[in-house]
């Protein structure tokens, strides 16, 4: 048996704004954004670079009382965790580009990681775990 998990949904103001964000301050695919005239709403989706299975789905409120948890789907706490293969390379083109980071980077017994906000205050890891971490050799193996 395999599964995966496909999508991860995060709440936004605006699909445009949002697309604007993850496209080219994190360098995030657009995977697709497909109108759905029955429900008034998009489908958009986007990626990490190199992802093969994760996406995120960009779903704007439908029902009354969701946009009081934008930006704090995770009530505060780090949400989503964006796993890189070069840690130093990210953390400057994420500065450059004016990524407000929360927590300075810091060597952990599991790697590299810095705490980020996305444009509506979810808070993120940007993290290089080290080759011996679970989840490394778990990703190698497959």
């Amino acid at each position: 048996m395999k599964q995966a998990l496909v999508h991860i949904a995060l709440v936004v103001r605006d699909y445009d704004e949002a697309i604007e964000f993850y496209t080219k301050k994190l360098n995030f695919e657009l995977i697709e954004d497909t109108y759905q005239p029955e429900q008034d709403k998009r489908w958009v989706v986007v990626a990490p670079p190199g992802s093969k299975e994760s996406t995120i789905l960009l779903a704007r409120p439908s029902k009354t009382g969701q946009e009081e948890f934008i930006g704090n789907q995770a009530g505060g706490r780090v949400f989503l965790f964006l796993n890189t293969d070069d840690f130093w390379r990210d953390y400057n083109e994420m500065i450059d580009k004016g990524i407000n980071f929360i927590r300075e980077p810091k060597e952990a017994d599991y790697g590299t990681v810095a705490v980020f906000e996305d444009l509506y205050g979810n808070l993120w890891d940007l993290i290089q775990l080290n080759d011996d971490h679970p989840i490394v050799r778990r990703m190698n193996r497959n």
